[in-house]
């Protein structure tokens, strides 16, 4: 597409995204905030992803959607999402007239080293906004300390119900859906699959995602009537689940359910399979692994273990509406493959703040965080969604999936069983505690 086209998709859908805009927030736009740009002709973000450790691979396909990102808003490229999003302020020049540029650092998927990273970007590159990561721990922790500093945190992929339950901030924003949405989405399923009369194993992975997983899908099936003959926490580090794997034997379930994620999921599905576990009959059913949050990227890395296990994902390539196919056209002109859920959701989150700067006619954070807050929008592949203002979690359609048992290309992985609505998801914002604190700090 030419530029001139090109923009002229942006301009309508601009136009036609104004009919449902939500009023420009002006808010406190002239007080002093940090890192303001003046009268610069850039501004900076801060893309803070997993380089190295367990999660690196969802870290570098989380990098290359912000940079597919960070083109799209300067006006380059076909502009992805851009054509699709509504309501739309973006204007494919940067935000308000600045081009944008951005930094990056290296999490490690550890807390430590992600707050000392996005601490570096906000003192020395003097970025605007942070996002990124592929774990809660780090998610917790980054947006502990933006909203010490006041600046604005995009979550990357942070499933776990405390990122915007017990430990949400104001400054803080997740687009990922969570365990919560996960377990009930995959109750019903799990019900219709397997029945009523069920005795599930847990192994979790030991920090807070894992805890709040395992505590979400034990409450749904246990609401289903399933028993739960164990929980078993492993750490993080873990590659060798043999030792883990070995009493479920012996346990009397008939259902192991793999609180696992990235490697750790990949590792840990691969020796349960090895170890005869889907071969079996225990209780006078087939068992049966479910994964409740799964990637295509662990898909790939688990390759035919996968098949026919039951899960819960974000969002997938191959959804079919306007906004998935857009993004999956760009991402994959770009890098010849299509893209993960991760790059989905990080991309997502650049856009919706560069369009909240839009609408609040500058870069305070005081003025973005009031428009992203209760902010509706549609186009951008889950359906209708809002950012609750509440708890600043998005709700949309959650995807259950399974392991496709004939995939017709490497990525062609996971099988969309169910879009589950987002009204089956939702939950009242209380549950699970937390003060999203002040607005200035």
């Amino acid at each position: 597409m030419s530029d001139i086209s090109r923009r002229g998709v942006l301009k309508a859908g601009a136009i036609a995204g104004a009919a449902i805009a939500t009023p420009t927030i002006f808010a406190s736009q002239a007080q002093a905030f940090r890192n303001d740009p003046g009268s610069a002709k850039s501004i900076k973000l801060g893309f803070n992803v997993p380089q190295t450790g367990p999660y690196s691979e969802e870290g570098a396909d989380e990098l290359r959607a912000y940079k597919l990102a960070v083109k799209h808003i300067n006006g380059e490229g076909d502009g992805g999402m851009m054509n699709t999003m509504k309501p739309l302020s973006l204007k494919g020049n940067g935000i308000l007239g600045k081009k944008v540029e951005y930094v990056t650092g290296d999490t490690q998927t550890k807390s430590d080293a992600a707050r000392a990273s996005a601490k570096r970007m906000i003192e020395k590159d003097g970025v605007l906004m942070i996002t990124g990561g592929s774990s809660s721990g780090v998610a917790v922790a980054v947006q502990g300390l933006c909203q010490e500093m006041g600046t604005i945190f995009m979550a990357g992929l942070t499933h776990s119900n405390d990122t915007t339950g017990k430990d949400k901030k104001r400054y803080g924003f997740r687009h990922f859906f969570n365990a919560y949405m996960s377990g009930a989405a995959l109750a019903p399923v799990l019900e219709k699959e397997y029945g009523k009369d069920r005795r599930a194993y847990h192994l979790t992975a030991d920090y807070t995602w894992g805890w709040t997983q395992e505590e979400s899908i034990k409450n749904a099936t246990e609401a289903l009537g399933w028993q739960t003959v164990n929980t078993v926490r492993t750490p993080l580090k873990a590659s060798d689940f043999s030792s883990y794997i070995t009493p479920v034997l012996n346990s009397g379930a008939d259902v192991l359910i793999l609180n696992h994620y990235g490697k750790n999921m990949v590792d840990s599905l691969t020796q349960a399979v090895q170890f005869g576990l889907r071969d079996k009959q225990v209780n006078g059913k087939n068992f049966e692994i479910v994964v409740p949050l799964f990637s295509r990227l662990m898909a790939q890395g688990a390759g035919k273990n996968i098949q026919g296990i039951l899960g819960s994902t974000n969002w997938n390539w191959a959804l079919q509406d306007a906004g998935s196919q857009a993004f999956v056209k760009s991402f994959g002109a770009e890098y010849g493959f299509p893209p993960s859920m991760a790059a989905h959701t990080c991309y997502v989150q650049t856009l919706l703040y560069a369009d909240a700067c839009e609408r609040s006619g500058g870069f305070n954070p005081v003025g973005v965080i009031k428009a992203l807050e209760g902010h509706e929008f549609d186009g951008m592949g889950n359906g209708k969604t809002l950012y609750r203002a509440e708890d600043h979690q998005c709700f949309k359609d959650v995807l259950v999936v399974r392991g496709n048992d004939n995939p017709t290309s490497q990525f062609d992985l996971l099988k969309v069983v169910q879009e589950v609505p987002r009204a089956q998801v939702e939950y009242d914002p209380k549950i699970f505690g937390g003060e999203l604190g002040p607005y200035e700090v």
